[in-house]
């Protein structure tokens, strides 16, 4: 039994107990299908901060792959900030999202919501700096509007709807009069309404304060656009993301 040091002090490999066990299904690519069911044992706690996964080798035996397709996963997984490989020393769970994350969402399409911040991030952010250039009264109207029922969800019923953040997020792609942006977060509509829909069904599960930043960052970007700065624009949405995509992956950041 190993014992490294780093963040969560003294750690253990999982399934010295042999509760860790994975087992293929057919419907999805492998590679998918372990990320899933690694996932929702990270989200159950068999699998804890701070714990060392078993060895590649190890997790293809169990799991009939090869060892690419365990790669790829263990890949993933970091990308996502779930995991985190240390050389010489193995693959360790990073951060547990909140238990409630798998009643709201499939295990294999928490990746899939993940990856579109991957594509939301510089998206967003250059429409951001570019809404803050361009934007005029009327997008900035819309805007405010956007923002306002965002404000007044979070204030009446402990957080924003999908809708109305769906919202805020289109009026700035609108705001960059560039009719591409509005097509392009079209064209990832489906990834990006389930990635808000659970990561703001998590934020009404938990405080008042984590609710209310939500609007905040929201307000951030906002601002920065009204006052026509590109750059503080576009650090703004950056940051509003990036927090969103902590808020579904860590159990612990509050807000």
């Amino acid at each position: 039994m190993a014992t490294v040091t780093g963040p969560a002090s003294e750690t253990t490999e999982a399934g010295a107990g042999g509760d860790f066990t994975l087992v293929p299904g057919r419907r999805q690519p492998l590679a998918d299908q372990l990320y899933g069911q690694i996932l929702e044992q990270i989200v159950s706690g068999r699998l804890r901060a701070g714990e060392r996964l078993p060895s590649e080798q190890r997790i293809s035996a169990m799991f009939g792959v090869s060892r690419p397709i365990v790669r790829a996963a263990l890949m993933r997984l970091g990308a996502d900030g779930l995991v985190q490989a240390r050389q010489g020393a193995g693959t360790f769970v990073l951060h547990r999202p909140s238990d409630r994350l798998t009643d709201l969402a499939d295990a294999g399409h928490v990746s899939g919501f993940l990856r579109c911040i991957e594509v939301r991030l510089p998206l967003e952010s250059a429409a951001a700096r570019l809404a803050a250039q361009r934007c005029g009264p009327a997008e900035l109207r819309q805007l405010e509007a956007a923002q306002a029922a965002c404000r007044r969800e979070a204030l009446e019923q402990g957080g924003m709807g999908q809708e109305s953040d769906l919202r805020f997020h289109a009026a700035v792609a609108a705001a960059a009069a560039n009719e591409m942006f509005a097509d392009l977060l079209q064209h990832i509509h489906a990834q990006l309404a389930g990635f808000m829909r659970v990561s703001l069904s998590l934020t009404r599960l938990g405080s008042r304060e984590r609710a209310l930043a939500v609007v905040e960052e929201h307000g951030y970007v906002l601002d920065a656009i009204s006052t026509g700065d590109g750059d503080a624009a576009e650090t703004a949405m950056r940051f509003h993301i990036g927090q969103a995509r902590r808020r579904m992956i860590d159990r612990d950041r509050d807000p």
